[in-house]
Parts: C-alpha cells; sequence; structure tokens
C-alpha cells in the first residue's frame, strides 16, 4: 500500500455514539431446558454496541472516539479504563455517578445461537440532544459518525439533522429500532446515510414481509443505503440505484454476541478507505465471520483483516 494512503487512512476520526456494557454470555453445553438450571460456561468481557463497533474500528486501524456515558459504578470505571488501553478515545465520554453502568445479559444455545438477552443501558439515555449540542463542534470533526439506537428518538433525531459527517446507525432490536423510524417521520427532510438492522428488526419497524419489501421501505422513509444482515443467509443490501445478497462467509460458529457490531464497523471502515457500496459489505462480512468464530464480543483478530 503506497505510504500516502496509509497515513490519509490514519487520520480519518470516526466518532461512534451510544452504548457501553458489560457483557455477560452464558452458552449452554447441551439443549436448553426451560425453568430449569442448565449446565454451561459463562463469560463476563466488555460490549455494548457503540463501544463494540470503536473496539472494532480501532484495531482495524481507525482513529476512533466513543461518546458515551460511564456509570459511577466499579464496572463503569473497568470500561472507562479498558477503553482506553484499546487506544479508544473516550475524552467526549462522561462518568455519571447517579447512572448504574450498563450491563448485556445474554444466554446461547449449545450452538452459539443467541436463546434469549436482557440489556440494562438506563445511562445511555442521558444522551440527550442537549448532551450532545454540547459536545457538536467535536462531534462533526469526525469524516464519519455511528450511532446506535440506545439512545433515544430525540437523541437520534438531533444526529440526523446536524450531524455534517456521513451519518450510520445501527438498530440494536427491534424495539429500539423504532426510534429510528420515528426519528425520521419526525424530520422536515428525513435523510440517513445508512441504517444497519437484521431481518427480524427490519420486518417489524416496516410492517414488511420480506427483506426486499423492508428494504425499499426504508428507502421510502429517507434511508440512502440500507444493510440487513440475514444471519446464516448473508447479507441484503439496496439503495436507490441497485440491490445485492452477498452470502454469508464459511467459518465455524462459536457466538454470536456482537457480530452484528463487527459487520457495521467492517462496513464503516471500508467506507473510510475509499470503498464504495455495496462492496463495503463484503467488508463487514468478513469482520462479522471474525467475532463468530470467537467468544467473545470482540475478537482481536479482526486487526489481522486484510481489506
Amino acid at each position: 500500500m503506497h505510504p500516502k494512503t496509509v497515513n490519509v487512512i490514519m487520520e480519518t476520526l470516526i466518532s461512534v455514539i451510544g452504548g457501553a456494557n458489560v457483557d455477560m454470555s452464558a452458552t449452554l453445553n447441551d439443549a436448553f431446558i426451560a425453568a430449569d438450571s442448565n449446565p454451561g460456561h459463562i463469560e463476563v468481557g466488555y460490549g455494548g454496541v457503540a463501544r463494540n463497533i470503536a473496539h472494532n474500528l480501532s484495531l482495524l486501524g481507525a482513529r476512533t472516539q466513543l461518546l458515551t456515558v460511564f456509570g459511577g459504578d466499579l464496572f463503569g470505571g473497568l470500561l472507562h479504563d479498558h477503553c482506553k488501553q484499546q487506544g479508544i478515545d473516550v475524552h467526549l465520554s462522561e462518568r455519571d455517578s447517579s447512572q448504574r453502568s450498563g450491563i448485556y445479559l445474554c444466554i446461547n444455545n449449545h450452538g452459539g445461537e443467541m436463546i434469549a438477552a436482557v440489556a440494562d443501558t438506563e445511562a445511555v439515555k442521558c444522551i440527550t440532544p442537549e448532551w450532545l449540542e454540547k459536545r457538536a463542534g467535536e462531534i462533526n470533526k469526525a469524516e464519519f459518525v455511528v450511532a446506535d439506537a440506545n439512545i433515544g428518538e430525540d437523541a437520534l433525531r438531533w444526529l440526523m439533522e446536524n450531524v455534517t459527517a456521513t451519518l450510520f446507525v445501527d438498530g440494536v432490536s427491534s424495539t429500539k429500532a423504532h426510534r429510528v423510524i420515528n426519528a425520521l417521520k419526525k424530520m422536515k427532510l428525513p435523510y440517513l446515510h445508512t441504517l444497519k438492522l437484521n431481518l427480524k428488526e427490519a420486518l417489524a419497524v416496516t410492517n414488511t414481509t420480506t427483506y426486499a419489501e423492508a428494504a425499499q421501505a426504508l428507502l421510502n422513509l429517507g434511508v440512502a443505503h440500507v444493510y440487513i444482515t440475514l444471519s446464516g443467509e448473508g447479507v441484503y443490501c439496496r439503495n436507490a440505484a441497485e440491490e445485492w445478497l452477498f452470502p454469508i462467509l464459511p467459518g465455524e460458529i462459536v457466538n454470536t454476541t456482537g457480530a452484528g457490531d463487527a459487520f457495521l464497523a467492517g462496513v464503516v471502515y471500508a467506507y473510510s478507505k475509499g470503498i464504495a457500496f455495496p462492496q463495503t459489505a463484503q467488508y463487514g462480512l468478513m469482520a462479522a465471520r471474525a467475532t463468530l468464530m470467537s467468544n467473545k464480543a470482540v475478537n482481536p483478530e479482526i486487526a489481522n483483516i486484510l481489506l
């Protein structure tokens, strides 16, 4: 790679806004038995959609800043320090002594697929339009901004209306993805550069029955580029001019937690390297595969992926 290209990439700043949690992931040894104690193993680590995306981007080589609210408890301190250790700039984040840290608890079957999860992300409610406005100048120094729908509808709308950088949003869950749609509907000129959803989220927010219908509905709402992840079937990508279906890359599935976050991080990083839609999805799939093959929400081996 030409040295000049490397310098440009390393100077690219990406702001990531949203949740940072402690992850507790339980994976069963055998088939799930309801209302009973199931043998398995439990991993405790660092997560949160925005934090995972920022961590992946940092591993890939991007200059990354995370905007979140850390709780005032022990977990908050651990999360804050771990982000700094991973090379993530957290100077725009806040440590709030009145808040408890976010915790994400999931249960996976013996094949690594999630059965159920609970997310306690109350601290992220502190990220309001006023909170963002105080940091607007710093946010807009970035060339790319990524937000997760853990933040509220009003905050998402503020970002869509005030961010001058290319904006990407992750829907997070079927419930929280509605915040993105509601924010778009309240805008005078609805526009969002990129929205990434999984199939369940996409169908839920559009009241459609196929991923193609869902993508078209999202385009009609003002989303310019849609990525709908389809679990074992890959990812469907669509904008006003073209649509693509990329198959999943082969690899052993150890754990699905964090794979969607890695996918979006890969997409954003590919954009930062000058790769255009929809080929950015191929890099996202590479990043997702690395995460699927790890028992962690972020696989350090993602740093070895070559574009």
